[in-house]
């Protein structure tokens, strides 16, 4: 039944009720004086004055008539209340329903008793509106959600600020480029001031097409992308390009090293070739000559075999297969090749073992190239004294490592002897017969055996070059 269909019922119910009511009331009170009237008037002695009688009676029915419709109107209202409270208790259950709603309770709904009518209908449309808007927000949390997650697992840095300026989205690789810590939304004033960043950002904010370039920020080199989005505002991505242009760097300086590095002997020969083009260059010259073309072809054969290895062990082609190694025995198998020239030199092969530290785990081949490269780089430096491989413990590994009396390092060299191909004294080592590349060689295998190396050093005074290996009691343990 509809709403005015139960409201125009129900007053006329209560109209009906209060009128049967007057009506009752006024009847049964006038028959009563009409009673009382003719009692009395036969009773009477004297003749009654019927004006006055009638006038008398006219007043009593006027006041029971007043009495009826009183004691009709509470009832009436009693009664409209109780109808009353059948409508509106349904209309207050919606109404706090939607104040509920409004403030972001989405799982309150009407009861299943209010049916039929207006109020059901009312009451069907707000249970539709709740179940609707309580899945879009989940479908909006969803997305957020995973908007977060797609944002957060990039590499790059993504920014969004909104057609008020606002930071209002900055995920974690944006936070550590930008070097902020203050929770969104705050003001896009807070971000660095780099200039090209706060330019390229005020100048897409103002309408210009998409900005793309690269930037300076904290001391990195920072790949820059500023867009505009469609409501107004923009988004930042940055990418740090810093690895990439040390990478870059690196490989420029590696192909001018090499360059030069193999240019030289190259040279050499080259000289020596158009010499003995001459058929009137002395039998001695020309053995002297040919000796010297094949020092250099041998030097460029040691280049092109320690870069092979180099190769190998950075690109994972190459793989340690660790055994457990007596490192008295190692240590011998390096000194051996190395003591004719030593004597020559006048420079003395000694050992320092420490009993606690004898045994390793490590590839034999590695070891044996760790311990030749640091045995011969020190022999090559050193004119007089001695060169001394040592062991010592510390932690769950062993220091190996060679010391030598030699000319030693200038401290600000220390930090780069491992890498490829940085001299101390470039001409010097170039003339003793190094590559270059055995430090470089040593720092790579002992990473590969989750190693590392150190390097102490004193000017007229000497080198220590030492690697850290496990043990195998630390591997088992």
């Amino acid at each position: 039944m509809r709403l005015t269909q139960r409201l125009l019922l129900q007053s006329t119910v209560v109209a009906t009720l209060l009128v049967i009511t007057i009506l009752g009331v006024v009847e049964w009170r006038v028959r009563h004086r009409l009673d009382l009237a003719s009692q009395a008037q036969a009773t009477a002695t004297q003749p009654v004055d019927e004006d006055a009688a009638n006038a008398a009676l006219l007043s009593a029915i006027r006041h029971d008539v007043a009495i009826a419709s009183g004691f009709a109107l509470v009832i009436a209202l009693l009664l409209a209340r109780v109808l009353a409270r059948n409508v509106t208790r349904p209309m207050e259950e919606l109404r706090d329903m939607a104040r509920d709603l409004a403030g972001g309770d989405l799982t309150a709904r009407p009861s299943r008793s209010i049916s039929g009518g207006e109020v059901g209908q009312l009451a069907d449309s707000l249970r539709q509106v709740a179940e609707q808007m309580e899945t879009r927000l989940w479908e909006m949390q969803s997305e957020e959600a995973l908007l977060v997650a797609l944002t957060e697992s990039l590499n790059e840095g993504i920014v969004a600020v909104d057609a008020r300026k606002r930071v209002v989205r900055v995920n974690q690789t944006g936070r550590q480029l930008l070097d902020l810590t203050q929770p969104v939304p705050f003001a896009a004033t807070e971000l660095p001031q780099e200039s090209q960043l706060q330019e390229a950002l005020q100048l897409v904010l103002s309408g210009a097409p998409p900005i793309i370039r690269e930037i300076h920020l904290r001391g990195r080199t920072v790949a820059l992308t500023v867009r505009a989005l469609s409501g107004g505002g923009a988004v930042l991505a940055m990418y740090d390009l810093t690895q990439v242009r040390r990478l870059e760097t690196v490989r420029s300086d590696f192909v001018a090293n090499v360059s030069h590095e193999l240019r030289t002997p190259l040279t050499i020969i080259g000289g020596f070739v158009e010499t003995l083009q001459d058929d009137d260059v002395p039998l001695d010259l020309r053995r002297q000559f040919l000796g010297m073309a094949e020092a250099n072809v041998q030097r460029m054969q040691r280049i092109v075999d320690d870069l092979l290895d180099l190769s190998r062990i950075e690109s994972g082609g190459w793989r340690p297969a660790p055994v457990e190694l007596d490192v008295p025995e190692v240590a011998a198998d390096v000194f051996g090749p190395l003591e004719l020239r030593a004597r020559d030199k006048g420079v003395k092969l000694l050992v320092e073992f420490a009993p606690d530290a004898s045994r390793v785990l490590c590839d034999p081949t590695a070891a044996g190239q760790i311990l030749s490269n640091l045995a011969e780089n020190a022999l090559r430096h050193t004119t007089t004294g001695s060169v001394t491989i040592f062991t010592g413990r510390e932690g769950a590994g062993v220091w190996i490592g060679v010391r030598d009396t030699g000319s030693g390092i200038p401290a600000e060299h220390l930090p780069r002897i491992f890498e490829r191909f940085y001299r101390a004294d470039p001409g010097r080592s170039r003339e003793a017969g190094g590559t270059g590349l055995g430090l470089s060689i040593v720092r790579h295998l002992a990473e590969a055996h989750n190693g590392k190396v150190k390097a102490e050093s004193t000017v007229g005074v000497g080198t220590t070059i030492a690697v850290w290996l496990p043990t195998p009691t630390a591997i088992n343990s």
